[in-house]
C-alpha cells in the first residue's frame, strides 16, 4: 500500500491547510502522484486539495465509517507515490463517544492505517515553550508516532533558532520551518473558508504556497518519513439514489461528499448536473434528483427568480423521488429568510420555513434511524452523517423523515421532513449531510 503521512496541528488556524496545499503543490511540481485525503465531514478542503494536488480528495472519518469503508476508500492512493491526509481540528479532538471505528480524530485514522503524523506548529508568540506542545503530543497515545514537526508563522531567525533548540532538546524532527506570510491566508466566512471555486486567486495562493514550502521545508526527509500498514480491502460498495441522478450542482449547491460522488459513479449510476442559480430544471430523463447542502441563503432573491428550476422541480417532484441535505433541504421548502429579514419563496415541496436573520450554530454528528425510506436508503436504514449550519427553523409542518441522534446518543430537534407529492412522488430532505450508512 501506498505510503503516507498525516498533517495535523495541535489545534485549528495554526495554518495546517496552507501548509497542505504548499505540500501537495511542491510535490506534484517534482513530478510525483500524491493522493491528498480529508479527516473528518469537512466540505470545503478537498476541492482545495484537487486544485493542488491535481487528484480528487476523499474524506475519511472514523466516528461515521467502519474500518472495511476506510480502508477501502484509502485504496484510491494504491497507484499514487505518496498519500497526505490533512487532519482536522487538533490531533486528538473528536467527539466523546466512539463511532463506527474511533471518535473522528485525525489520531484514529493514523493509527489505523499506520500514518505517522507531521504536525504543523504555530510558533508565533513563544519559542521553546513550542518543543514542549510537541513532545505533549507525541506521548499522548500509544500507537500515534509523530515523525517530525513543520514550524509555521516564524518571525525571524533568531526565533527559528530558539525553537529548533527547544525540539532538539525534546529530541523531535524539524522537517521545516515558514514565516509568517498574511498574504496566503485564505479567506474565512459565516461557514468556515470560502470555497475552492470562489477564491479568486486560488491558483497564486497555491503557487506562493508552494514556493514557501519548496524553501523551507525538507522534502526528501518528508517523504522518507511516510509509513503506512497493509490493510488489503476492495473499494466500498456505495448504493446510488438512482440510476439517473439529476443533482444541483453550482455556488449555491455544492456541499456533497466526494467519496458519496465517486460511489455512485463506480456503482453505475449517471450524473446528470444542474445549476438552479442559472435557472436550470432537473433534466426530466432523470428518475431521482438530490440537492445537496450549500449557501441557498446567500442567493435567496436569485433563487426566488429561477421561475424555470422552481417549475421544473415541482413537475419532477410530482412523480419521482427528490432528496435535499441542509440548503438542498431549505431550498425544497416554502420559503428561506435571510440575514436582513427578507423573505424569499422556495420549490414549496415541503412546508418548511427557515431564517438566516438570527444565526444560530447547529453543529456535529448524527446518526439518523429513517422512518421514511429516501433515495438509495430504504424505511429503517441507520444513518451516520453531519450537521453544520445557522438557520433556525421557523416552521415544520411536515411528518419527521428520521429519529435523529447526536454522537452521545441525545435527540436532536432537527428530525428532516418528507411529504408525498399528489403524483405520487416522495419528497425527503434532513439538515444533515450523510457520509455512510450503518453497516
Amino acid at each position: 500500500m501506498t505510503p503516507g503521512l498525516i498533517i495535523a496541528a495541535p489545534a485549528s488556524g495554526t495554518g495546517k491547510t496552507t501548509v497542505m496545499l504548499g505540500l501537495l503543490a511542491a510535490l506534484r511540481e517534482r513530478g510525483l502522484m500524491v493522493q491528498p485525503f480529508k479527516n473528518g465531514p469537512d466540505y470545503i478542503d478537498p476541492a482545495f486539495h484537487l486544485a493542488a494536488s491535481g487528484r480528487a480528495s476523499l474524506n475519511l472519518d472514523t466516528w461515521a465509517m467502519g474500518p472495511e469503508m476506510l480502508a477501502g476508500l484509502a485504496c484510491a492512493g494504491e497507484r499514487a507515490d505518496l498519500i497526505l491526509a490533512e487532519g482536522s481540528m487538533g490531533l486528538f479532538d473528536g467527539v466523546a463517544a466512539k463511532g463506527a471505528t474511533g471518535n473522528g480524530a485525525a489520531a484514529d485514522l493514523a493509527v489505523l492505517m499506520g500514518w505517522p503524523v507531521v504536525l504543523v506548529l504555530d510558533a508565533s508568540g513563544q519559542a521553546q515553550t513550542a518543543a514542549a506542545v510537541a513532545q505533549g503530543l507525541s506521548r499522548f497515545r500509544p500507537g500515534v508516532r509523530v515523525a517530525g514537526v513543520i514550524l509555521n508563522r516564524i518571525a525571524s531567525p533568531r526565533h527559528e533558532a530558539l525553537v529548533r533548540a527547544g525540539m532538539d532538546e525534546a529530541g523531535l524532527s524539524v522537517l521545516g520551518s515558514l514565516p509568517k506570510r498574511a498574504a496566503i491566508a485564505m479567506p474565512e466566512r459565516h461557514l468556515g473558508l470560502v470555497q475552492a471555486e470562489e477564491q479568486p486567486a486560488l491558483q497564486m495562493l497555491i503557487a506562493e504556497a508552494a514556493r514557501l514550502v519548496r524553501e523551507g521545508v525538507d522534502l526528501d526527509a518528508l517523504i522518507a518519513a511516510a509509513a503506512t500498514l497493509a490493510i488489503p480491502a476492495p473499494k466500498p460498495r456505495i448504493v446510488p439514489p438512482g440510476q439517473r441522478i439529476a443533482l444541483a450542482r453550482d455556488q449555491a449547491f455544492s456541499f456533497l461528499y466526494p467519496h458519496l460522488l465517486e460511489g455512485w459513479r463506480r456503482a453505475g449510476a449517471e450524473i446528470l448536473p444542474f445549476s438552479p442559480l442559472a435557472d436550470e430544471a432537473p433534466d426530466p430523463s432523470a428518475d431521482t434528483c438530490w440537492l445537496p447542502g450549500g449557501y441557498p441563503e446567500l442567493h435567496g432573491a436569485t433563487l426566488a427568480r429561477a421561475d424555470r428550476f422552481r417549475a421544473g422541480l415541482r413537475a419532477f417532484a410530482e412523480t419521482r423521488p427528490v432528496h435535499g441535505e441542509c440548503g438542498g433541504y431549505m431550498a425544497m421548502g416554502e420559503a428561506i429568510i435571510d440575514k436582513d429579514g427578507l423573505r424569499h419563496p422556495m420549490t414549496g415541496l415541503l412546508g418548511l420555513v427557515t431564517s438566516f436573520e438570527k444565526r444560530k450554530m447547529h453543529l456535529g454528528y448524527r446518526c439518523a434511524t429513517l422512518a421514511t425510506a429516501i433515495p438509495g436508503q430504504a424505511q429503517g436504514s441507520s444513518l451516520r452523517g453531519h450537521e453544520f449550519h445557522y438557520s433556525t427553523i421557523l416552521s415544520q409542518p411536515d411528518a419527521p423523515l428520521a429519529e435523529v441522534t447526536d454522537a452521545t446518543g441525545a435527540a436532536v430537534a432537527e428530525t428532516g421532513s418528507t411529504r408525498l407529492q399528489s403524483g405520487g412522488g416522495l419528497s425527503t430532505g434532513t439538515f444533515f449531510h450523510l457520509i455512510a450508512p450503518v453497516p
